[in-house]
């Protein structure tokens, strides 16, 4: 059977070429970098161009404001719980949104529970963020405001520099979940204006279990981990090398060969969402129109469940999603797809491509071929399916 995987958001294949740059730090060069013979320097120079090539990929000024993590859920944690920790005597007031991830959303319910304040901005009907209420929610108290740089389950990419100036006048900081965005479009976190910056290295072709957070120079964070005081007194624990000598090396790729990603995945994109949607009626896109990731496919179709759409799509040979990997185990529809308006049923009827530069135009003309019969198929067996749907897709 055909194999066609379109769910890369939740988990990318690794790139060969970022394989056989850790595959040395596995077998041969297996020194602590905190040790002080030449196996711990060999281990320490991969750590070090690591750090420079992520650095480089979103413009950081200097590689040390780059610190490796073990993911991006890990970074988002440091982020806003030790900044809220290092800055509480400067206030207790936070500004999130309504469609961060949930390593966004949690952490802010539980400082709730230490005495500070969160405001979620509204985003409107395509999940763009409501620039107005952020100057509106703005305080002298508020100390952090977080907004992701793009949803990776409706592709909407927010207006980071707008939102940045807003911040900074106000004398707040700005901390940037940049997870879905990393690989998808160039970044550049000084004009962009972020003070912090959580990225992730399987979005990247790089291994999973890593992440890194950016933290510009002069921004105060206390340490979520104590120890030994590796990440130069910041996050301790002996460094993954090899895997972060993977980011490191799809992180330079990434830098080399971004402009050809993004015409490829949007070629693919447009193609499958208009073959979408002009073959399936009662179909929509979730997300902005053209303000969206190039990899991002995310429609919805009247009458019934992405779930069981999705299982036809699996039997079929086609791996796609419903939403956010990490909000996949709950049965209430994506807290994203109603902050931008819709409706339970409308929310549960969404199903999630998300592309790799592996896929094809042949695998996307394959699931424009596939998907209309099984929505018929399921419309017919749905008691909300229209009469007039009954006979057609």
């Amino acid at each position: 059977m055909r194999k066609i995987y379109m769910d890369h958001t939740a988990g990318a294949p690794v790139d060969r070429r970022v394989v056989s740059a850790m595959h040395p730090f596995l077998e041969a060069t297996y020194g602590n970098p905190s040790s002080a013979h030449s196996f711990a320097q060999e281990a320490k120079e991969g750590l070090k161009d690591a750090r420079s090539s992520v650095a480089s990929l979103i413009r950081a000024e200097e590689s040390e404001e780059i610190f490796f993590t073990s993911c991006a859920t890990e970074s988002n944690n440091w982020a806003i719980r030790g900044f809220a920790a290092r800055n509480h005597d400067k206030g207790r007031h936070i500004i999130t949104t309504t469609i961060e991830h949930m390593s966004v959303i949690n952490v802010c319910k539980h400082l709730t529970k230490q005495g500070f304040k969160i405001s979620y901005l509204p985003v409107d009907k395509h999940g763009i963020v409501d620039l107005k209420a952020l100057e509106t929610e703005l305080t002298d108290e508020t100390i952090l405001v977080s907004i992701m740089y793009a949803n990776g389950e409706i592709g909407t990419i927010e207006p980071i520099k707008e939102a940045s100036e807003i911040v900074h006048a106000r004398n707040a900081c700005l901390h940037v979940d940049a997870t879905a965005a990393i690989g998808q479009f160039p970044i550049d976190v000084r004009k962009a204006g972020a003070d912090l910056m959580t990225l992730s290295s399987n979005e990247i072709g790089g291994p999973k279990g890593v992440g890194a957070l950016y933290s510009k120079k002069g921004t105060r964070l206390q340490p979520l981990i104590f120890g030994g005081g590796q990440e130069r007194g910041m996050r301790s624990g002996t460094e993954n090398v090899p895997g972060i000598v993977g980011m490191g090396k799809a992180a330079s790729l990434t830098n080399l060969e971004i402009g050809d990603r993004i015409t490829k995945l949007k070629r693919m994109r447009d193609r499958l969402i208009k073959g979408l949607l002009s073959n399936i009626p009662y179909s929509f896109l979730n997300g902005h129109p053209s303000q969206r990731l190039p990899n991002n496919v995310a429609v919805r179709f009247s009458f019934i469940e992405g779930e069981s759409m999705l299982l036809n799509l699996d039997m079929a040979g086609v791996a796609a999603s419903s939403g956010s990997a990490c909000t996949a185990k709950t049965l209430e529809p994506s807290h994203v797809l109603r902050a931008i308006g819709l409706k339970h049923e409308e929310a549960h009827g969404s199903l999630l491509f998300t592309l790799g530069t592996q896929n094809a135009e042949e695998d996307v003309d394959y699931v424009v071929d596939l998907l209309p019969d099984i929505v018929k198929r399921l419309r017919a067996l749905s008691p909300l399916t229209p009469k007039e749907l009954t006979g057609s897709v």
